[in-house]
């Protein structure tokens, strides 16, 4: 059984989706099959990094084909680290979705949505593994398909429009990679990314090639809300039901931040990329606007949603200026802060799922007094705030210390204060939050309010802890980011 869990991985849920149907009518029934079939999703990922960690790189082909001719699996510290952060997060989330989702879809839409759900699950663990280029996009379409769908079901007409809204740009972007890949088959006759990556050095200097990977590489940006490439983010994170919004939040963008990795890293290869094109300028501009215009924008929100929506367009920038650096440092700060990330946004859009359930609505002015009657839930939202400033004893510090070093130590000096200077505007939203939260006098009357349910809580503070626990024992994060950055560097650990 050891032995096929790399396809394992995807087939769990891909298969469990369409199972839901049959339990329809019994709403608790398909969240706990639901729950279940993540469960075994993380622990196949915990074990394809513990072999992968021991052993090397799991090549899997499907099949018994050899590539190029088959389609092949090949799971190495990098996307095993990834399949563990998705697999993570899609568990923990799912412990609270029954409660959230019970108040905010009808019970005939709750079978749908955990349908959905593991599609999308399945689509994210598939891009991930898959070492075969068209299987990307066929994953991607997956992903994104049920993504739209799920968004779509928000109560909120306007969940409508930031579908069609995120449909319209996703398919831009999903059109934009396929014909990447079409001209890299046309030049080099294999789509196994193995292979591509040793053909693609002898036909480099084509214009082909030139325009597969501008092509690839602005489809994957607007899949990972890049500035000026965000716009189908915001409204999609805030309108979306809440449980959806904390699992794409914490892992769709980090999905797509991989891709962009192993395009530019593995397939196209770090001279390409960083020397025969100018990505290196152009990340680093990109990614320090993105963090600075966002982060204003954040500020002024009046949806708590928005807000942190804004937030992640931000954090993005962050994830892209460790790329642009060039560096095994600077990768490694982009790895240890796509885990980071994961678990700050999970947390925070998890606290906000308890205030939609008890309150039903996520506007600020809303939050008024909040601090007295949902102690708990607020207090979640501050630690996690706290950790998304870069506070320290949270991981959010650890992610800004490695990216501040990686471009100090690439002579950044003026990029390291931008660095710390976009922290500062985090402040800056974070603390409208915590004004309305705790020195604005209730809105809502005494004893109407009462504390999210624990079935909420729980998940919530297990974010919250892991928070915290990652801020201070590193070695998960950054000993598995420091070893895949180094290995696509080709440095000897």
């Amino acid at each position: 059984m050891t032995l096929h869990l790399p396809i394992l991985q995807v087939i769990v849920p891909l298969i469990a989706a369409p199972l839901c149907m049959f339990l329809k009518q019994y709403p608790k029934a398909v969240w706990l099959f639901s729950l279940l079939a993540s469960a075994l999703t993380l622990l196949i990922s915990a074990l394809l990094l513990q072999q992968v960690l021991t052993s090397g790189t799991i090549i899997y082909e499907l099949g018994g084909w050899q590539p190029p001719w088959g389609i092949e699996y090949r799971i190495d510290q990098l996307n095993a680290y990834l399949l563990l952060i998705i697999s993570a997060i899609s568990t923990i989330v799912l412990v609270a979705a029954q409660t959230s989702i019970e108040k905010e879809l009808e019970s005939y839409r709750q079978s749908y949505f955990y349908m959905l759900y593991l599609l999308s699950l399945a689509g994210m663990l598939g891009i991930v593994a898959t070492a075969d280029a068209f299987n990307v996009f066929v994953f991607l379409e997956i992903s994104s398909l049920s993504a739209y769908a799920l968004i779509a079901l928000g109560k909120d007409r306007r969940a409508l429009w930031a579908s069609y809204q995120y449909l319209i740009m996703g398919t831009v972007g999903a059109t934009f990679i396929l014909i990447g890949i079409g001209l890299m088959y046309q030049m080099t006759g294999t789509l196994n990314m193995n292979d591509l990556a040793q053909r693609l050095p002898e036909v480099a200097e084509t214009r082909t090639v030139f325009v597969a990977f501008a092509f690839t590489v602005v489809g994957i940006c607007l899949k990972l809300a890049l500035f000026p490439l965000h716009l189908w983010l915001p409204n999609a994170y805030a309108y979306a039901p809440s449980i959806v919004t904390a699992f794409f939040a914490a892992t769709a963008t980090k999905v797509a931040i991989y891709l962009l990795i192993r395009f530019t890293f593995s397939i196209f290869g770090l001279s390409f990329s960083f020397t025969t094109l100018p990505l290196q300028t152009l990340f680093l501009l990109l990614g320090l606007l993105g963090v600075f215009i966002a982060s204003m924008t954040a500020i002024y929100q009046n949806n708590v949603k928005h807000i942190f929506a804004y937030s992640s367009v931000a954090q993005v920038g962050y994830m892209i200026v460790g790329l642009s650096v060039g560096s095994a440092l600077g990768l490694t700060a982009t790895l240890i802060h796509l885990f980071n990330h994961a678990l700050m946004k999970s947390a925070l859009f998890l606290a906000l799922a308890a205030v939609m359930y008890r309150i039903g609505s996520v506007q600020l002015n809303q939050f008024h007094g909040l601090g007295r009657q949902m102690p708990l839930t607020m207090a979640a939202i501050v630690v996690g705030g706290l950790s998304l400033v870069g506070v320290p004893l949270t991981v959010g510090f650890v992610s800004k210390w490695y990216l501040v070093l990686a471009v100090i130590e690439n002579g950044w000096w003026h990029v390291a204060l931008l660095i710390l200077l976009g922290s500062l505007l985090a402040i800056i939203y974070l603390w409208k939050i915590v004004e309305a939260a705790y020195f604005k006098p209730p809105v809502h009357e005494a004893g109407t309010i009462k504390e999210a349910p624990y079935s909420i809580l729980i998940p919530v503070w297990v974010l919250i802890f892991a928070n915290l626990y990652f801020g201070i024992d590193t070695r998960l994060s950054v000993e598995v980011a420091q070893s895949a950055a180094q290995s696509l560097f080709g440095v000897a650990p």
